[in-house]
């Protein structure tokens, strides 16, 4: 977590970028983000130049003699504020877009961007506040990160919202990634699936000695499994899409500071005909596709003629919420897992796209489960009523489990702080002793309970828990109304000497 004073830190650098012009919650994020890049590339420099100390190679890694001047701990001591303006615009900018494609996929990304920062008054407060920041510390500079990204607030004109943390973290350990698996998110925004992926991998495999139990039942001690998988994480494990440059930088630079220096990142809209001739291998499930997709992919918006047939097929859709769910079980592998997030018009919706997607959820593959989440989750993003899909691909649906999240850990204000007051840790647990057998959930008037295929087949495919919730009524007993009538004479009774007792004190 980051502690209090690199919050203050954040939000000073933020309010200083707003009190002097520049409000637009993206370019202030990717200005930042190139200057942090910038800082990271020399702290990656002054590291190969103490290797080389050792080892005797050459210390001149990412930077050559001639291009010394263009490391930050060098034009960030320029006193004089319009000469460093002009040099990093001109000098610094332009060579990071070509150095940052050498080192790190972040630099993919840094094509035709630009310095938009116009006073200089603004860049050397900028500079001197970025050089405080904690970007040495691996174990903090991905929160740092993350705690900046929650400021980008507005949501997209193609119906992107950022995913609060929280729910990220339930929709992972609901999926349980291990490190061996390949992981993707579609419209990834700026990679909050797959860092919480990273972390919950980091977590939950990463140990100083790991106990194996082989087929002869004696214990063998092996290697950190995180380790063991490392080249597969670090190369081959992460996939994500999208089709905003933006956000792709600022995904990039997310798993870069979370550990992941080399994800698969895209351009790319994954709804199109261009996206399986260009990645077959991951567009197609019978091609190799992926073991698990984590999404909160674009809803509410109607596409244009670019859609892929093979999802046209389908679902005879324009709406992206119902094509992105076909998308997502074309791009799982047999038995690949997915939790995404739909609006709730999808669980219900009585159009024959919606009862088609519905059908072939449950027919055809395995629908898991049905978390609906309440109204206020994306409160400071959208008013929209949302649900958690979870789903495995291929087989037949058997039972569904249904949850209605009352309290998503989110403060009433909206500041969108998290609080201890949710039933997010409580799904977790009632879902996995429903799988485990422990629980048989078939008490309706629950919180959490399960439905037969059979039962949702019979209501037209509807996913709402309301549908099938019931509510256990009490009888109120109530007295006679000769006997209330009685009560009533006698109160009145009572203020009548009241009243006379009053009456008497005042002669």
């Amino acid at each position: 977590m980051v502690d209090n004073q690199v919050k203050s830190d954040i939000d000073r650098l933020w309010l200083d970028f707003a009190t002097r012009g520049v409000s637009n919650s993206l370019i202030i994020i990717e200005q930042i983000s190139f200057l942090m890049f910038a800082r990271l590339l020399d702290m990656e420099e002054s590291q190969h130049e103490r290797n080389a100390v050792r080892t005797g190679e050459s210390p001149h890694h990412l930077f050559r003699i001639d291009q010394q001047p263009l490391r930050w701990k060098n034009w960030s001591r320029i006193t004089d504020g319009e000469a460093m303006l002009k040099f990093v615009r001109d000098e610094v900018f332009p060579h990071l877009r070509i150095l940052g494609s050498r080192k790190f996929t972040f630099g993919d990304y840094m094509k035709n961007v630009s310095l938009q920062i116009s006073k200089a008054s603004l860049l050397v407060s900028v500079v001197e506040q970025i050089e405080k920041l904690p970007l040495g510390n691996r174990d903090t500079q991905g929160d740092l990160y993350e705690y900046l990204l929650s400021k980008l607030t507005t949501a997209g004109i193609h119906g992107q919202f950022r995913t609060p943390h929280h729910i990220i973290k339930l929709m992972v350990e609901l999926v349980e990634p291990k490190p061996s698996e390949t992981i993707g998110d579609p419209a990834c925004g700026t990679a909050g699936f797959l860092v919480a992926v990273m972390e919950y991998l980091r977590k939950t495999y990463s140990a100083p000695a790991f106990v194996e139990i082989p087929e002869g039942g004696s214990k063998i001690c092996s290697s950190d499994p995180l380790q063991l998988h490392q080249a597969h994480v670090q190369h081959s494990t992460f996939h994500g899409f999208d089709f905003d440059a933006t956000m792709l930088r600022l995904a990039a630079m997310n798993l870069m500071l979370h550990g992941v220096e080399n994800p698969d990142l895209h351009y790319m809209d994954t709804l199109s005909k261009a996206f399986p001739e260009k990645f077959p291998a991951i567009a197609d499930g019978d091609k190799g596709g992926l073991d698990i997709i984590l999404s909160n992919p674009p809803f509410k918006c109607t596409l244009a003629e670019d859609v892929h047939p093979s999802l046209l097929k389908i679902v005879q859709t324009r709406k992206s919420e119902l094509l992105f769910v076909v998308l997502i079980l074309r791009m799982l592998k047999s038995g690949g897992r997915s939790a995404t997030i739909v609006p709730d018009g999808v669980l219900f919706g009585s159009s024959k796209a919606h009862l088609a997607v519905r059908e072939y959820l449950l027919d055809h593959n395995q629908l898991e489960a049905v978390i609906s989440l309440p109204s206020g989750a994306f409160r400071f993003f959208a008013g929209l009523s949302t649900a958690i899909l979870l789903f495995t691909k291929g087989g037949r649906t058997q039972d569904v489990f249904f949850y209605n999240v009352q309290a998503d850990g989110l403060s009433e204000q909206e500041k969108c702080q998290e609080n201890a007051d949710n039933d997010l840790s409580d799904v977790l647990i009632q879902y996995r002793r429903w799988r485990n057998g422990e629980s048989d959930c078939t008490d309706r008037t629950a919180t959490a309970f399960k439905v037969s295929a059979t039962d949702i087949r019979a209501q037209n495919f509807e996913l709402t828990i309301n549908r099938y919730r019931e509510t256990r009524h009490q009888e109120v007993k109530c007295e006679e109304p000769k006997v209330i009538l009685a009560h009533m004479r006698t109160l009145e009774a009572e203020i009548q000497r009241d009243m006379a007792d009053l009456e008497a004190l005042l002669r």
